[in-house]
């Protein structure tokens, strides 16, 4: 089976063609961007399938980040995928994106807790762990409380939040690990998305808060 995954949920850009039980991509593309998703995944998709023997007609399955992450850039992505999945007839899978944080520390061995950082900013983090215990299910949490509910550590951090959630730990005295800094590897996303189940992954997008533009209520006028 092969997958084009494609990731758009943080500050990157990037899509990868892959296929089950091969450890690198077939073909890949990274492009670090704040903005301009829009604009720059169609033809790195492009370049990307140009590269893959058989194109589209070789793909079985979609995946697509469906965050945490940015609003505009998770909509870019997953109207992407799902016109892709559309027009091939082939399913589209969601994968979370501290999911694809973590993918690669689970195949290291780790002693305690790995945990999954996205700044969310304003003093909050996006935050999933797995570890000792329950773990913890994917929250937005301000980050002394992420820090509190991570325990007594050892922990390995992964993420853009992770070196500020690193420096709460230690402030607990909780030994604290970063690992990397920045956004999932497009072959983590591909991976996960091999995996899934379509069923149950379904391509909709995990928002962990409200938006932060809100209607003001006390400004409408009262309709007749």
């Amino acid at each position: 089976m092969r997958i084009l995954a494609i990731d758009t949920a943080l500050d990157t850009c990037a899509a990868c063609v892959m296929a089950e039980e091969v450890d690198a991509p077939l073909a890949a593309e990274s492009l670090p961007m704040a903005r301009g998703h829009a604009e720059s995944l169609l033809p790195l998709i492009e370049r990307v399938i140009a590269r893959v023997e058989g194109g589209f007609e070789a793909i079985d399955r979609v995946a697509v980040t469906v965050g945490p992450g940015s609003y505009t850039g998770l909509r870019v992505g997953l109207s992407a995928a799902r016109a892709i999945g559309l027009s091939t007839g082939k399913p589209v899978v969601g994968v979370g994106t501290l999911s694809a944080l973590l993918a690669p520390l689970l195949a290291e061995t780790v002693e305690g807790t790995i945990a999954a950082v996205v700044d969310a900013r304003h003093g909050a983090v996006y935050v999933q762990a797995l570890g000792p215990g329950d773990g913890l299910a994917p929250a937005h949490l301000a980050v002394e409380a992420a820090a509190e509910r991570l325990g007594a550590g050892p922990v390995v951090l992964t993420g853009s939040g992770a070196p500020m959630l690193a420096a709460a730990l230690a402030a607990r005295g909780v030994a604290a690990r970063v690992a990397h800094v920045g956004g999932p590897d497009i072959a983590s996303v591909a991976s996960l998305g091999l995996v899934a189940d379509p069923a149950q992954a379904l391509a909709r997008p995990l928002y962990l808060r409200g938006p932060d533009a809100r209607p003001q209520d006390h400004a409408r006028i009262a309709r007749r």
